[in-house]
């Protein structure tokens, strides 16, 4: 894979107005690797994939304003993230990424250094994630908007794909990558006490701008024998609640199994606060996953519960059908933290 190489000229002070748009694809692709196994890549009218396996593929979108916020997101934070978000989708599947297509949409007077970072933010982490960019499309919004969105490819191989659907009553429930810490990061920005926080916090608000999801663990998980698998994208309970509604089952988490999660994040942002992230803190990306109880769960999967079958929490199928949330209990309890939802908070 090709190391990433600044571009010619100097960006400070320009705009995407001043340089148009071939100008601006010649500045950043060499800062977006291109994945190996690729017959045609970024420049042409579509890229050309060699792919022998079964093909994954996700979509994620990420609004100015609604999903970052220019006061503490850099765009390399931006382009790292939308990577992140996307890849963790993947290896929820079971799969391994093998190419990106990113889209830019964004006003004419957006600064040029904007755009150039937010390539360097998808090329560095596409590259540390073994991939990289097969092209993509950059469009022109009115003053003051911009959005940026990834269609992420990936392969099984000889893979079966991990759906959310296959849980079953028996199985333990578990985890692989953190809890908490990057809602906890989003709550130490929006009650503006990021700017002096200390070595520790700044360690949530880097999980909150640049998330580092655990991208080997979704394929190990899938040759492991994992049931069942999601991306914890909007939080623990809401993304549990959406595998025990595909699987028609109960997930039933134990709050012990998460001390640790809520005791690092405590000192930072108090009780409440980090009983809320941990159970309904989006953005984590961290991976959960179903296994069956023979199954020898690989480092760094975690139990943090077990699946159950619905008559066994107090009621039936017909009347579990609303929300996912209703799906899960912790210490046998409905949660208070539900998790986000894109359209109703």
């Amino acid at each position: 894979m090709p190391e990433n190489t600044p571009p010619a000229g100097d960006t400070t002070g320009r705009t995407l107005a001043d340089i148009g748009e071939d100008r601006l694809l010649e500045l950043i692709f060499p800062l977006m690797p291109v994945p190996e196994g690729v017959e045609l890549g970024p420049g042409d009218d579509a890229a050309v994939l060699a792919a022998p396996g079964r093909t994954v593929l996700t979509t994620d979108t990420m609004v100015l304003g609604q999903d970052w916020m220019p006061q503490w997101s850099s765009p390399q934070d931006v382009g790292a993230k939308c990577v992140a978000q996307n890849l963790a989708d993947v290896a929820a599947m079971g799969a391994t990424p093998t190419g990106l297509l990113v889209t830019l949409v964004a006003a004419p007077s957006m600064p040029l250094d904007w755009a150039v970072g937010f390539a360097e933010g998808i090329g560095q982490a596409a590259a540390e994630a073994g991939t990289g960019v097969l092209g993509g499309d950059l469009s022109s919004a009115g003053e003051g908007v911009a959005a940026v969105s990834i269609v992420a490819v990936g392969d099984l191989g000889d893979r079966a794909p991990v759906t959310r659907s296959g849980a079953r009553p028996g199985d333990v429930v578990a985890v692989a990558g953190s809890l908490g810490r990057a809602a906890a990061g989003l709550h130490l920005f929006l009650t503006d006490q990021w700017r002096d926080a200390t070595p520790e916090a700044r360690e949530l608000l880097d999980a909150q701008r640049r998330p580092t999801p655990p991208l080997a663990c979704g394929p190990q998980a899938a040759d492991a024998g994992a049931s069942a698998m999601i991306d914890l994208s909007d939080g623990l309970v809401r993304d549990a609640g959406r595998v025990a509604r595909a699987s028609d089952v109960v997930i039933a988490l134990d709050s012990a199994a998460l001390a640790t999660d809520l005791d690092a994040l405590r000192p930072h942002v108090g009780d409440e606060a980090a009983l809320d992230s941990v159970l309904g803190g989006g953005e984590e990306h961290s991976l959960l996953a179903c296994f069956p109880p023979y199954v020898p769960l690989p480092p760094p999967w975690r139990i943090i519960g077990q699946v159950e079958p619905v008559s066994r929490a107090g009621g039936s199928s017909a009347d579990a059908q609303g929300d996912e949330t209703q799906r899960v209990l912790v210490d046998g309890t409905p949660p208070h933290s539900l998790g986000w939802d894109h359209f109703g908070g």
